[in-house]
């Protein structure tokens, strides 16, 4: 029997004893049946024959019992941990309750606010006991929705989802109860397609095998089903006609027959339950089906059937084959659950329940799945508002966390490459962002090198336009003194490192401005030549240029002492590649030079 099945649940007892404890005994032994509970092994019962035994026995009698045992208790867990008790959860129907309506049964019926049962045992301290009615300010007094006296805020989570065939419920807000418990409508795919759900359980021949056999048993061939239930015998069958006779497998129906595994232990799990091994070949090889038998002993010690579903039969609602599940003995089609056409109305974003109403997935509304909405079913409460708003903030959050170290990882590596780089290989465009901050104006001509100085911080550097800059003509500087030190006086100070540049073959400085002033013509079409190149690892934080024009000849090189009523005269540096150090500076003012001879250097003179 299974106690929430609708096919298997029913049964008749009947006791003709006088004795009202033998009653209870009778019905109590039959009630463990539908949860799943077998008959006592000889080693289950602590409780000795004089105080009745157990009450899972296979025969009782007087002194009758009254104790369950270890056993009972193991197989109860286990049947209430596979689903079977799915239907316990719910109210019953006071309606259709023996006896009628009564204050103080503990059921809460039609015109009752609560029932904590009779005074004497009611410690409810939100009902009154003797006429049923709730305490001042109390909203309730029972159910997993009320919490002291108040009812608990709608959408809040009242039975979570048990397995994966289970459904969740949800506090209306209106009732101190949680809705009834609805799962997946019957015929519903399950374990990957694997399986089929069934009365709330996702049932599969390797679950079964286990529960028989132990961990590591798994389902034999489907030749072994077809060779041992054809037999229509104890030891393999489809189960029992109208008369009680056991009836043979059909083809077709083999498969939900006799239970046929592997497993490498000596028996099965259970007590009373023996190995059935048959030996079939198969490609050549040989295959050993195992099955079993569960019997029991009665006071002749003859082998009798127990008044139960036979536990070695593979149970209704498992999987036969596509879009086929056992049911009562038969490989039967899942279109007589009609599951199909309950799921077409949900619009693929939910699942019926066994109401046959959509059950939707977060972010679509029921009834019908095709609007946006929380969630949830109009049978299984209101889910919570906004339940899946922290988890999308999460991942959001997550991700935009992800995208800045990545951009960061990113650019962090552009630089990198940027600084391994050659300034000549640059784009022009990166290259002007890093060019030098200083440029020294070059013009080729012969003699003397007069350079002129421009500053360009790397502030004003930022605004880089194609237009060549044209130097205005400067006004006629005043004559002035020659420096001192042509006159044997002071060396003037040494000329910065990092000024230390020399422009080569550029004329005189009356030669530039006169060149600059006739040549002066509208900006060119294309863009300027790059700048020079440069290294990238500029130190930018460099002393500002002085104020005042700097002396006439900074070019640096080797002093000559000098001869006695002389001149001190500088040599210059050894002529060799050099290269350009561009500073553009304002226009200074210098005296007038005359041509210089050949071969040396002429003496200033004003």
């Amino acid at each position: 029997m299974a106690m929430c099945s609708v096919y298997q649940s029913g049964g008749v007892n009947m006791d003709h004893s006088e004795n009202a404890i033998g009653v209870a005994a009778t019905m109590a032994h039959e009630m463990g049946h539908n949860f799943g509970m077998t008959h006592d092994s000889p080693h289950c019962c602590p409780a000795s024959a004089e105080d009745g035994g157990c009450i899972m026995a296979a025969a009782t009698g007087d002194p009758f019992p009254r104790v369950f045992n270890g056993c009972n208790k193991r197989e109860l867990d286990r049947y209430l941990q596979s689903g079977g008790g799915m239907c316990l959860s719910n109210m019953p129907d006071t309606r259709m309750m023996y006896g009628g309506r009564r204050c103080g049964n503990g059921y809460l019926e039609d015109g009752e606010e609560c029932d904590c049962g009779e005074e004497e045992e009611c410690n409810n301290p939100c009902c009154n006991a003797s006429n049923c009615t709730l305490k001042g300010g109390a909203e309730c007094a029972h159910g997993a929705c009320c919490h002291r006296c108040k009812l608990l805020a709608p959408g809040t989570l009242c039975r979570p989802q048990a397995r994966q065939c289970d459904l969740p419920e949800f506090c209306t807000g209106k009732s101190p109860f949680c809705p009834t418990n609805f799962y997946q409508m019957d015929g519903t795919p399950c374990e990957g397609g694997q399986a089929y759900c069934y009365n709330g359980m996702c049932l599969t021949y390797q679950e079964q095998c286990q529960q028989l056999w132990g961990p590591g048993a798994r389902p034999a061939p489907d030749l072994c089903f077809e060779k041992v239930n054809v037999a229509g015998d104890i030891f393999g069958n489809c189960g029992k006609d109208m008369n009680g006779k056991h009836r043979k497998c059909d083809t077709r129906d083999a498969k939900c027959g006799k239970i046929q595994c592997q497993s490498s232990q000596a028996r099965p799990l259970e007590s009373n339950a023996v190995p059935i091994d048959t030996t079939i070949i198969m490609n050549g090889r040989q295959i050993q089906c195992r099955g079993t038998h569960v019997y029991r002993r009665a006071d002749d010690d003859e082998e009798e059937e127990g008044d139960m579903l036979d536990p070695g039969l593979v149970l209704t609602g498992t999987k036969c084959g596509d879009n086929h599940i056992c049911f009562e003995g038969q490989c039967r089609n899942t279109s007589f659950f009609e599951t199909e056409g309950c799921g077409n109305k949900c619009n693929g974003h939910g699942v019926c329940n066994n109401n046959k109403n959509c059950h939707c997935f977060p972010g679509w509304a029921p009834p019908f799945c095709n609007t946006p909405g929380p969630g949830g079913s109009i049978d299984s409460g209101p889910t919570p508002p906004n339940s899946i708003g922290p988890v999308v903030a999460g991942v959001f959050s997550a991700l935009f966390v992800l995208a800045v170290l990545f951009l960061g990882f990113y650019c962090c590596k552009q630089n990198n490459k940027l600084g391994q780089l050659k300034p000549s290989a640059l784009p022009s465009k990166l290259r002007q962002q890093f060019s030098c901050p200083f440029r020294v104006s070059q013009n080729s001509g012969t003699g003397h090198a007069n350079p002129t100085f421009k500053l360009q911080t790397p502030q004003g550097k930022r605004k880089v336009t194609n237009t060549p800059e044209i130097l205005r003509k400067p006004s006629q500087p005043p004559p002035r003194p020659p420096p001192a030190y042509l006159h044997g006086g002071s060396p003037p100070a040494p000329v910065p490192p990092h000024l230390n540049r020399v422009a080569r073959n550029s004329p005189g400085l009356g030669a530039q401005v006169e060149r600059k002033e006739s040549s002066r013509r509208p900006p060119p079409s294309r863009p300027v030549p790059p700048a020079p190149n440069c290294l990238l690892s500029q130190d930018f934080s460099r002393p500002r240029p002085p104020q005042k024009a700097l002396p006439a000849n900074p070019v640096p090189g080797r002093r000559i002492p000098p001869r006695p009523g002389g001149v001190s005269v500088l040599q210059p540096p050894a002529a060799g590649p050099q290269q350009p150090w561009p500073l553009p500076l304002p226009t200074p003012k210098f005296p007038q030079y005359r041509p210089q001879r050949a071969g040396g250097m002429a003496n200033s003179k004003i």
